[in-house]
């Protein structure tokens, strides 16, 4: 029995990870209280605790759990007064009456998660709510587990939720997803909360790990459920064909005692290649049908770093065609700096030497998140380079890098436009003078490009 027991109750805990963000939106969405969603949600696994390990797992036990819930906060409304008119405006009494079918007849849940994601990143909330609420309601982590994600005491984050959701009371933060006419304002917001919560994992920005896998997992996960939900936004899709590709490295990011390794001396046969060949299968979507935007090139960039075989055989020319993109979309020093250690890599160290002006101090407090640390130095580049932020210990870089977060101003003017094919470039940096053989890459194939930024129109200076 003890046995049953504990296999019902990692059931049971299974079934929450992988239906809480789905049960809780629909009830979300049906009664419109945050509170009362999360609480008959608890109440409903604490039934299951009880229910499944005699009468057993049910077919299907999201279901199951639905409907536990929402009885729940029916019988919950009908006691509190203050409930009654909510109650008959949504006309759940109806729903009382009527015999529920039985879970095993249910045929899935109603995905409702997309509101949740907009909700959660309102622009109306503070930054550290977003991807505290994103991570308790969408994730399903706890109070206790949202708190060790950010580095902060149970307490201290129980606060910030609880400040959060009367904010969404208050100001009336409506559970809807955002029009036709709203979605391309709206829809940064949510990817740079997944973003942020990825980077804190990609490079974590205080605690004793340079790294926190499980917290990069989990943005993994979340941006997998918005690219179901959304998969024609090709931001979506290149934010998860991003972290795919980054994140397939994470076993050979660090040595032994915790060390950072650079890319260049890291162990490729170290790397998930099915997570790799994930992300690739992702990045042709995204850099056709358009113009692509900062998470798309991210991600091509992120691509041949991952295809080539070391970083001699990398195709250096198209990683700098892809950062003159990025610098035009969204300039930053970390940019500049990745660029100028790509020319390097491409042309000879001293062709890297120079940096764009106002990319030194503020570039090497920068962490660098997804854009590959230490991206394409050799210990020739690294020389060339070493001034740039990969040249310095990660724990002590205390900034954070806003590339790819959202998409610059839109370049004023004609666009001219290049049309950049892989095929093999000639090489005249190092690589090709110790005779290595060339790369095809099959992921990155045709692009469309911007023209750079002229360092008039690039605030930042990092234009060319």
């Amino acid at each position: 029995m003890r046995e049953q027991g504990a296999g019902t109750g990692r059931a049971v805990e299974e079934v929450f990870r992988e239906e809480h963000g789905l049960l809780l939106a629909t009830l979300v969405r049906r009664f419109g209280d945050l509170d009362l969603a999360e609480e008959v949600t608890a109440e409903a696994i604490e039934a299951a605790l009880v229910r499944w390990p005699v009468d057993g797992v049910p077919s299907r036990p999201g279901a199951w759990l639905l409907t536990t819930a929402r009885r729940k906060a029916v019988d919950r409304l009908r006691r509190d007064r203050a409930y009654a008119a909510r109650l008959a405006l949504l006309q759940v009494a109806a729903d009382r009456a009527a015999p529920a079918p039985p879970p095993d007849t249910v045929r899935e849940l109603p995905d409702e998660r997309l509101q949740l994601f907009f909700t959660c990143a309102h622009p109306a909330l503070p930054a550290p709510a977003r991807a505290a609420l994103m991570l308790r309601c969408l994730a399903g982590l706890t109070t206790a587990e949202t708190a060790r994600a950010h580095l902060v005491p149970e307490a201290t984050m129980a606060q910030r939720i609880v400040r959060a959701k009367k904010k969404i009371r208050e100001a009336r933060i409506p559970f809807r997803v955002p029009g036709a006419d709203e979605l391309p304002e709206r829809l940064p917001g949510v990817l740079e909360v997944l973003y942020s919560v990825f980077t804190e994992g990609y490079a974590a920005s205080s605690g004793p790990d340079l790294t926190r896998p499980d917290l990069a997992g989990e943005a993994i996960r979340l941006t997998r459920i918005l690219h179901r939900l959304l998969p024609r936004e090709r931001e979506v899709t290149g934010l998860l064909a991003l972290m795919l590709l980054v994140h397939a490295r994470r076993a050979a990011r660090t040595g032994p005692a915790g060390e950072p390794v650079l890319l260049a001396d890291q162990d490729r046969g170290r790397w998930d290649h099915a997570m790799i060949a994930e992300g690739l299968a992702l990045v042709p979507a995204v850099l056709t049908g358009g113009p692509p935007g900062p998470y798309g090139v991210q991600a091509a960039i992120a691509a041949l770093h991952d295809e080539a075989a070391d970083v001699a055989t990398t195709d250096w020319p198209q990683i700098v065609a892809l950062y003159d993109v990025l610098s035009a979309l969204a300039p930053s020093p970390v940019v500049a700096v990745n660029r100028a250690a790509a020319v390097a890599m491409r042309d000879g160290p001293e062709a890297g030497t120079g940096p764009p002006r106002r990319a030194g101090r503020r570039a090497a407090a920068a962490r660098i998140p997804a854009v590959p640390r230490g991206a394409g130095r050799s210990a020739a580049a690294a020389g060339a380079a070493g001034r740039g932020s990969g040249g310095l210990p990660p724990r002590t870089r205390t900034g954070r890098d806003t590339a790819g977060t959202g998409p610059a101003a839109a370049h004023a003017g004609r666009r001219r436009t290049t049309r950049l094919s892989v095929r093999p470039f000639r090489r005249r940096g190092p690589a090709r003078r110790r005779g290595r053989p060339q790369r095809r890459s099959s992921a990155v194939t045709h692009l469309t490009l911007p023209p750079p930024l002229s360092s008039s129109d690039n605030d930042t200076g990092t234009g060319s």
